[in-house]
């Protein structure tokens, strides 16, 4: 194949501190190149040099052998380079096709040209099997169509070269395979993919050659078909890699959380719940499975205290009936929680990552970082200077914003202020989403620390092999309604999958 990218000893300095260092990476045309690597290891900010977000401190970028200045995103899109990011660009009160036509400046006159942009887009639509409702506001889609519509709007600007950063994390099984099948009609075509994973099932099926970064650096360039997952996973981390497998809790402990009868928007099969009934007991891991949007996220709101049941009991650590239902009075109880969206809902960007690590101590009497109105500063960073070594978050310095973080150290922060609380019932939410294995490990390996030191966990996963790896019973979670428990220990993977399919 002819190469069609080539970036050449690419450097990126922040301040002291190399992001990139020395990076080579060559795409040829037709092929899916995936950039493999642990979070921090560089591959965004690889990703934003050729895309001209940033700018390389040293190094060549060469297009069809000629050498080019990206200075802009703009400049990008002339030498036919497009990224879909992992936190889509949409307006949301769009139409799928004023998000695909705004901005671009195809048209000499003022005016719209819709007509034309729908037919050049339909054909495209064909081309590719991108079916989307171009009519349809993006507020009312689905993720995986506002991914499509992600993907045509740099399609109908004329890319050769995708960058698709994270594509499979928000979304479904039978999604993934759909965006699949786009891939692969897109290299058919002639078009070259920079795929970006932590997904060594994915890289496998969908690349054909793959370059792992590591701390920044390029240590390896390997064809698909010449490798291993296991060596893709010593790559990415510098050493042998090997998973763990928990032993399983079957005698169960004292209940500490307890759902009787709740239901919360009944009628709403995707974005409600119907006669819930959960116990979970101290010192066991209780996993919920089923498809993304079955329930997921109203039961992890109302096990925070975010909303409250319209019908039904819930039953607290104490024993007794929740009446208030607050995330503050839930904290008190002893409620722990690692979000869904860890940026919306986990931490303050704008924050350090020191001020990210006290966010929970609000109360007076528990607060020991001030005095009246003056903040003990020495004291928060000796503190968060502490966590960020016991949970490895990988930053320049606890003053950084948690916004300029990679989002698997992101998470470790969360992590590191949830559990440094020693909560009675942690509420993990798709805690792995996004990371790549290393980090995935670790924070395994922190839940069932905390299951251990006797706390209650709800995992809510839309991982199934992460729910099966972990939890000590599952249930699934199919429109809203409780299909089953079953044991986690030699689990019937079959029947489970069967509920999770609502039969």
């Amino acid at each position: 194949m002819a190469e069609l990218l080539r970036m050449e000893n690419i450097s990126k300095c922040f301040g002291s501190f190399y992001a990139n260092r020395d990076i080579n990476l060559e795409v040829e045309e037709g092929e899916v190149h995936t950039l493999l690597g642990e979070n921090g290891a560089g591959k965004s900010t690889l990703m934003n040099v050729l895309i001209g977000l940033y700018q390389p401190t040293e190094g060549k970028i060469f297009m069809h052998g000629k050498e080019v200045q990206i200075t802009s995103p703009g400049v990008a899109v002339q030498h036919g380079i497009g990224m879909v990011h992992q936190h889509f660009m949409l307006i949301d009160d769009m139409t799928g096709l004023e998000n695909i036509i705004l901005g671009d400046k195809r048209h000499s006159s003022p005016l719209l040209q819709e007509a034309d942009d729908h037919a050049k887009i339909k054909e495209l639509m064909d081309r590719y099997g991108l079916g989307i409702d171009l009519n349809e506001r993006v507020a009312d889609m689905s993720i995986g169509m506002q991914q499509r519509v992600e993907i045509m709007k740099v399609l109908f600007r004329g890319a050769d070269l995708l960058v698709l950063d994270e594509p499979t994390a928000v979304l479904t099984d039978l999604e993934v395979e759909g965006l699949f099948d786009i891939m692969h009609s897109l290299t058919d075509e002639g078009k070259s993919l920079i795929f970006i994973s932590h997904k060594m099932r994915e890289v496998m099926k969908i690349s054909d050659r793959v370059t792992v970064l590591r701390r920044g650096k390029s240590v390896e360039t390997v064809r698909v078909s010449d490798t291993t997952e296991q060596e893709l996973a010593d790559l990415m981390i510098g050493q042998k890699f090997t998973e763990n497998t928990y032993q399983k809790v079957e005698a169960a402990e004292k209940v500490a959380f307890e759902l009787k009868d709740v239901s919360y928007h009944s009628s709403i099969k995707h974005g409600g719940l119907k006669d819930v009934s959960l116990a979970i007991h101290k010192g066991e891991i209780f996993g919920v499975a089923g498809i993304d949007g079955n329930g997921q996220t109203p039961l992890a709101e109302l096990v925070t205290g975010l909303i409250k049941p319209e019908s039904g009991e819930v039953i607290g650590p104490d024993g007794s009936k929740i009446a208030l239902f607050s995330p503050s009075s839930f904290i008190d109880a002893g409620l722990g929680n690692i979000p869904e969206d860890r940026n919306k809902m986990g931490l303050v960007g704008d924050m350090t990552v020191a001020e990210n690590l006290i966010l929970k101590q609000t109360k007076s009497d528990r607060f020991s970082f001030g005095h009246g109105a003056w903040l003990k500063m020495g004291a928060i960073e000796k503190y968060a200077n502490r966590l960020k070594d016991e949970n490895d978050i990988r930053c320049t310095s606890v003053r950084q914003t948690a916004r300029s973080l990679s989002g698997g150290n992101q998470q470790k922060v969360i992590l590191a202020r949830e559990l440094d609380a020693h909560p009675k019932l942690l509420v993990a939410v798709y805690p792995t989403r996004g990371l790549d294995i290393g980090a995935t490990e670790f924070v395994h390996n922190q839940i069932v620390a905390q299951r251990d030191a006797g706390c209650a966990i709800l995992l809510i996963s839309a991982d199934f092999d992460e729910v099966l790896k972990l939890s000590d019973r599952i249930a699934v979670l199919f429109e809203g309604q409780i299909m089953g428990v079953y044991p986690g220990a030699n689990p019937p993977i079959k029947e489970i999958s069967l509920a999770m399919a609502g039969k």
